[in-house]
């Protein structure tokens, strides 16, 4: 199965697409302002949906990289921020989140058009955004509040401070390019750290959204530096002598690269990886329940979500209604323009997404998998679309059901009793997420206690501002989301006094 270029065949007249701001684009954003970027080489930005270059941004050189990690290093050393107290921070990240909201109609349709998203997903990307600004914005307090700590043999006792770590390197991944650079853009702005943002080159447009809200909201020059391009702009941020901590969101092979650079640089670094996570259901499960939930948990954005269930390991007794429920429930939902407000499944991000969900389908056919709905791509002339795939007589050793796929694809196992369920949830080199359906509420919550990943839902699948979201062995290292992702962004220091 090799690409093609075209239409979705939906039968429907694809919606009008709205101009965007920005297409065409020559600068980097540095020191408070934006500049001419130094770099030859351009990326360019492709709609996955009409496969038509649209825009194009810089592939930022050696010069432009050095630009912005020297803004941000000067306004950490001798710039007014990390001086500022974190309520201060705190309330100037309350006016960043207004500003957010107010790009939000901007944001969603430049974000379509990069990455294929639906308009109802990209729609909600910015009151996301704003959400997780505030919340990092209430937790001020952990930083304010003095640590005093006695020695264990009296005497003595130990300030703790919270130190900003310094400047940072904030790589997000085109899937969610605004809500993944956020939730590390937030708690590093609140400890005090300058930044230097780089998107996925795919998606290199839409976060400029963010970076304008961030001026408007009067944020003092160079902390927050924004630079695209590729691999090579990517590990001279990563390797930048200036570069204090790296926080990347991608794919497991990139996260494994960076992580030994970091380690040889002893640097701090937080990665947040791949996942091939597993829907565990119990034979006691309401399937009309679980339909409601299925596409959000298992397929969300097309299934390019890191943390979904595409693993659904379903009770011998019940397989066959299973496969039945999750045949209908994915057949039954809308694939087309992602700018025609019914849409569910859009297309692959990219080309070479595109081809790498057909090389699983090619896999999956091959070693005996039966695909109850879909199971190649979508009988289209342009545009890169997989039709929404379930496949069923999934075994353990199939690549379906060991590798991330990153498409519309479910694959659905059988066993037969709990114990073997839970061997197989925890058979994988991953460890992100997951999700128990029950209608016993207390039994769901002794299986998933025993699943060995970072995140498992009851019933549902959802990320919890207030609640640290990571992953275990190849799905990353560190956690984003609430005080534990938040300190990922400061370096203790203990300070010891006498007492009485």
């Amino acid at each position: 199965m090799s690409a093609t270029d075209a239409r979705p065949a939906t039968g429907r007249t694809a919606p009008t697409r709205p101009e965007p701001r920005w297409t065409h684009v020559d600068d980097l954003y540095a020191d408070g302002a934006w500049i001419r970027s130094t770099a030859a080489a351009r990326l360019p930005l492709v709609d996955p949906a009409t496969g038509r270059e649209w825009g194009s941004v810089p592939d930022c050189s050696a010069d432009d990289v050095d630009a912005a990690l020297s803004a941000a290093d000067r306004a950490f050393r001798t710039g007014p921020w990390p001086r500022t107290t974190p309520s201060q921070r705190a309330a100037l990240l309350l006016r960043i989140a207004d500003e957010v909201e107010a790009r939000a109609a901007d944001t969603a349709l430049t974000n379509t058009l990069e990455n294929g998203s639906p308009i109802s997903e990209t729609r909600g990307a910015a009151a996301n955004a704003a959400g997780i600004l505030r919340h990092v914005a209430g937790l001020a307090s952990w930083l304010e509040d003095e640590d005093v700590r006695p020695f264990p043999a009296g005497g003595a006792e130990t300030v703790v401070r919270r130190d900003p770590v310094g400047p940072c390197v904030l790589i997000a991944p085109w899937n969610f390019p605004i809500n993944l650079m956020v939730v590390k853009l937030a708690p590093a702005l609140l400890a005090g750290c300058t930044v230097v943002m780089k998107p996925a080159p795919g998606t290199s447009l839409s976060i400029r959204f963010v970076v304008e809200a961030c001026e408007a909201a009067g944020l003092p020059p160079g902390v927050v530096n924004l630079v695209t391009g590729g691999g090579e702009a990517g590990d001279r941020l990563v390797r930048h002598p200036l570069t204090a901590k790296v926080a990347f969101t991608g794919s497991t092979p990139v996260g494994r690269r960076i992580a030994a650079a970091c380690g040889e640089l002893l640097r701090p670094v937080t990665l947040e990886l791949g996942g091939k996570s597993s829907a565990i259901v119990l034979p006691d499960a309401d399937l009309e329940q679980m339909s409601a939930a299925l596409i959000r948990t298992c397929l969300r954005n097309t299934g390019q979500t890191c943390y979904v269930s595409t693993r659904i390991l379903a009770p011998s007794e019940r397989y066959e209604e299973v496969v039945d429920m999750v045949t209908r429930t994915v057949g039954a939902a809308p694939q087309g323009d992602p700018f025609d407000e019914r849409t569910v499944f859009g297309p692959m991000a990219s080309r070479a997404q595109y081809e790498a969900v057909c090389d699983h389908l090619e896999s999956a056919h091959e070693e005996g998998a039966r695909a109850t709905v879909g199971g190649r791509p979508a009988d289209t002339e342009r545009g890169w679309f997989i039709e929404p795939t379930v496949f069923a007589d999934v075994t353990p050793g199939m690549r379906i059901a060991r590798e991330e796929v990153f498409g519309p694809v479910v694959s659905v196992l059988r066993y037969d009793d709990v114990d073997e369920a839970v061997a197989l949830a925890n058979d994988t080199s991953f460890g992100l997420g997951g999700v128990v359906f029950s209608a016993d509420r207390e039994a769901a919550q002794a299986v998933a206690e025993r699943m060995d990943t970072g995140s498992v839902g009851v019933n549902f699948f959802g990320s919890n501002h207030n609640a640290p979201f990571g992953g275990r062995h190849d799905s990353g290292l560190g956690v984003e989301y609430g005080i534990e992702g938040l300190s990922q962004y400061v370096t203790f220091k203990s300070i010891h006094r006498r007492t009485g």
